[in-house]
């Protein structure tokens, strides 16, 4: 007779590939058996009339760090990965930034204490490459990945931007020792061209934003670095993405073979420009960078994560509160450039995505699962995360799917102090939540301590580059 440590009875399980209802074994933090456990021992917890869903894999994340614009964010890895909990996330993939003349092996170690003081989440890390100067650049990049740090994040944009010849470099090491290359990928002339001359006409609220950051800034730098990618036949994940038009290039690419992955973000989803255009400053809080974009660009996202155009939903968490020490910090008559870009997300994103495909049937139940879990786990290398089936880790989620929330001003658990979804009602809570099979919320209250998350040491990569000819340069070198 099989023996758990704890038995979930009767609840509706999701995974990526099935929705049915029957128990879940858990034993020494992993998912141990699924299916009639009648007969099993040990502990059990009625979840009948619940939704059994593996703990949300968000793999893109700003806590404690500096920005793109040089402020630092409002989280630090206790707050944020607190209210990743609160709102089902189990698995965090946050930034490392290299600071300019440091190896990326010191920046990383710096980064790793941080996490492993306050987080609570499971967690891994991308390395941000922002100076390729170093002496022994390729040596220092190579030794952190081959440590388990098996993604790379690179900008296009602000003052970390890299020019195309250093992100050709960083291109060939990922290559060779096996990396995924992230982008946040805007063209940084046509923006810095498009603000200077809304500056000089004194269009500087808020709600000039999205003109300033135009979306064929977005459409051209994705194109490029696709290009980039199939020269070297190294897999680029590119974020964030918030046009139809990008949506429809990344398609091509995909069909042709091109090591091209995706994501999208709530905010592209289910918000449009127009929620900038408020008096005053008011429009900072929604303020982010690529901006919100048309409901037509929402309906092409949707298509696209349909059709698997696009991989994966993330929050891109970028938490600054509305005050001095974030939004306002250039003062009360800031323009819209010297605002910081971000919202909080961790703790929203997986409510969201219930209440639109659990709940409103945006798409099949098994696609909540893979878009917010199990693919971004996936394709970033996350072991045993990301679904609920035998094997993996006990992250689990349990639903109250009849429950309806309306966001209110100031409900989130991180530290920003206000909730850009104020006022919106969804359906379906998260209202416990195992991690490694330890119960980590329940009945709405936390019950883990900061640093009790792990590091996730990523040997290989799910996103890889396969039947692919060798890059044509490789027969000169």
């Amino acid at each position: 007779m099989a023996e758990f440590d704890l038995i979930l009875s009767g609840g509706r399980v999701l995974s990526s590939q099935a929705d049915r209802v029957c128990d879940v074994g858990l034993k020494d933090g992993r998912i141990a058996a699924l299916g009639d456990l009648s007969a099993a021992t040990g502990p059990r917890r009625d979840v009948s009339g619940r939704v059994l869903t593996p703990g949300g894999v968000d793999v893109h994340c700003h806590i404690e760090q500096m920005s793109g614009m040089g402020q630092m964010n409002a989280d630090t890895f206790e707050t944020g990965t607190r209210s990743a909990l609160m709102g089902g996330t189990t698995t965090t993939v946050s930034f490392a930034p290299q600071q300019t003349g440091k190896t990326l092996q010191a920046s990383v170690a710096d980064y790793a204490q941080r996490a492993g003081r306050g987080a609570m989440t499971d967690h891994a890390f991308h390395l941000i490459v922002n100076d390729t100067s170093i002496l022994s650049f390729e040596e220092d990049l190579a030794s952190v990945i081959e440590a388990g740090h098996r993604s790379i994040k690179i900008f296009t944009t602000y003052n970390i931007k890299l020019d195309d010849a250093a992100v050709l470099e960083v291109l060939a090491v990922a290559k060779r020792a096996g990396a995924l290359v992230c982008v946040h990928a805007e063209t940084d002339a046509l923006l810095t061209w498009t603000r200077e001359r809304l500056l000089a006409k004194g269009l500087t609220a808020p709600s000039y934003h999205p003109v300033a950051r135009p979306r064929l800034a977005e459409i051209e730098a994705v194109e490029r670095m696709i290009r980039f990618a199939e020269f070297f036949a190294t897999p680029v994940m590119l974020f964030h993405i918030s046009t139809a038009e990008a949506v429809e290039v990344i398609r091509a690419a995909k069909a042709r073979g091109a090591p091209i992955w995706a994501e999208t973000c709530p905010h592209y989803l289910f918000m449009s420009e127009d929620v900038l255009d408020r008096p005053g400053l008011e429009g900072a809080k929604w303020m982010c960078s690529p901006p919100q974009r048309t409901d037509a660009d929402s309906a092409a996202l949707w298509q696209g994560l349909a059709d698997g155009t696009l991989s994966i939903v993330s929050s891109d968490h970028a938490p600054y509160r509305f005050d001095e020490t974030g939004k306002l910090a250039a003062g009360p008559d800031a323009t819209f450039a010297e605002l910081a870009n971000g919202l909080p997300g961790l703790e929203v994103r997986m409510p969201l995505m219930f209440d639109a495909i659990i709940g409103r049937g945006m798409a099949r139940p098994e696609d909540f699962v893979r878009l917010t879990a199990t693919a971004p786990a996936t394709l970033h290398g996350l072991e045993g995360k990301g679904d609920l089936v035998e094997g993996y880790d006990a992250d689990i989620v349990i639903w109250d799917s009849a429950r309806r929330v309306t966001f209110g001003p100031d409900d989130l658990h991180d530290n920003v102090g206000y909730n850009p979804w104020e006022g919106r009602t969804i359906q379906g809570w998260p209202e416990t939540v195992l991690l490694r099979g330890e119960v980590v919320v329940d009945a709405g209250t936390l019950t883990t301590a900061p640093g009790t998350g792990q590091w996730i040491a990523r040997d290989k990569l799910g996103a890889v580059a396969t039947n692919l000819p060798a890059p044509e340069f490789e027969a000169t070198l």
